[in-house]
């Protein structure tokens, strides 16, 4: 297939980009590339391949969830600059007016 400057300049406006000079021939030839391969890829037979879902045979093994305690809030809250009562204090984000 060949990708002409109309396609070029279609493809351009779709993704908001500008396309100039010596860019829009490299745009153009890594195009025109790319189809080609593509044309390539679909005279590879594949009807008796099975598609692929996993990369690897191999299982996540994963530890099970179990809730702890692992700080206590009182230690959390030791070396907060500013703190009041059970929360850390932060500065203002947002102004709501």
């Amino acid at each position: 297939m060949k990708i002409t400057e109309d396609i070029i300049d279609h493809i351009a406006h779709l993704a908001r980009l500008k396309f100039e000079g010596e860019s829009k021939v490299a745009i153009q030839k890594d195009l025109e590339k790319i189809v080609n391969f593509m044309a390539i890829l679909e005279k590879v037979p594949t009807d008796d391949v099975e598609p692929l879902i996993f990369m690897s045979e191999e299982v996540n093994v994963l530890r099970d969830d179990v809730p702890q305690v692992t700080i206590s809030q009182a230690d959390a809250l030791k070396n907060a600059p500013k703190k009041d009562s059970d929360y850390f204090r932060i500065p203002k984000v947002l102004d709501l007016k």
